[in-house]
């Protein structure tokens, strides 16, 4: 179990060692001797970006900036959306396609696929939640995101159907276009709120409510991201399910699309479990 550790302000800079990290001058060369206690000849973990509901990966984007700077090889998937046995299955079968070590990383939904690919995986060495899902065994992330009062999110969602591969049809959901910015990235632009909303992934309502098989979080260090002006999925249960899980957590005044409109801050979060691992 790691201890609980609280970023106390946004607004406070980040240590000067971080900002010359995250900043734009150029990395160190990678034939620099290493000095005594120096570990940076061991092989840094893949970071693998698993976006969650309403989104796509390039949500990422300005993460994977910072960590390629950083020099992290980085990989962020599509994920499917469409059940969470199945979205859990595709991405161990992206995770089988990396050597050497791995740091998941799960936004929102996401956090409820990376507690189950990295179930039995003895590669995957840290688990970063980022307003996240940390399911235990036999939970659903529409019951989680309902433990606690604050979402709003289902004023704002309409169904619609989609074909299902063996014949008959699912449902999926989708955040309307009009109240998309105010729910899910209220501090993000709006001309940036505007794309996000076209470009949105739509979810299978399946796979919001298919129960947790086994949890990863329980034998892998976490780190938890919590934004604390979330409105998809209440702060609260946030904070309930990274005290549960043990996870180092950091705490940003930052809406559901907090790795858009925070990426220095998910970047620090991740490199500090990253670092942990070596």
């Amino acid at each position: 179990m790691h201890p609980t550790r609280r970023s106390l302000a946004l607004g406070l800079a980040l240590p000067a060692t971080l900002a010359a990290l995250l900043g734009a001058g150029p990395a160190a060369p990678a034939s620099r001797p290493a000095a005594a206690g120096d570990d940076r000849h061991e092989p840094k973990p893949t970071i693998v970006l698993v976006h969650g509901a309403f989104a796509d990966a390039s949500s990422w984007s300005g993460t994977i900036r910072r960590l390629q700077h950083a020099g992290y090889p980085v990989l962020a998937p599509a994920n499917p959306l469409r059940g969470l046995a199945d979205d859990t299955a595709y991405l161990r079968s992206v995770l089988d396609a990396v050597d050497g070590p791995v740091v998941l990383v799960g936004h929102s939904y996401g956090g409820a696929v990376i507690s189950g690919a990295a179930v039995g995986d003895s590669r995957v060495k840290a688990l970063v939640y980022i307003a996240a899902f940390t399911p235990d065994k036999g939970e659903s992330a529409a019951e989680l995101a309902a433990k606690f009062p604050g979402s709003t999110l289902g004023d704002t969602v309409n169904p619609r159907s989609y074909p299902l591969p063996g014949g008959g049809s699912g449902t999926e959901l989708v955040i309307e276009r009009t109240k998309f910015h105010k729910q899910f990235a209220a501090d993000v632009p709006t001309t940036d709120a505007a794309v996000m909303a076209v470009t949105q992934r739509p979810v299978a309502t399946t796979a919001l409510e298919e129960q947790a098989g086994d949890t990863a979080w329980r034998t892998i260090p976490s780190w938890a991201l919590i934004a604390t002006a979330d409105k998809n999925i209440p702060p609260a249960a946030q904070q309930w399910m990274a005290r549960r899980a043990g996870s180092s957590v950091t705490e940003v005044d930052a809406s559901h699309a907090v790795a858009v409109s925070r990426p220095a801050v998910v970047t620090h979060v991740i490199l500090a479990a990253a670092r942990a691992t070596r």
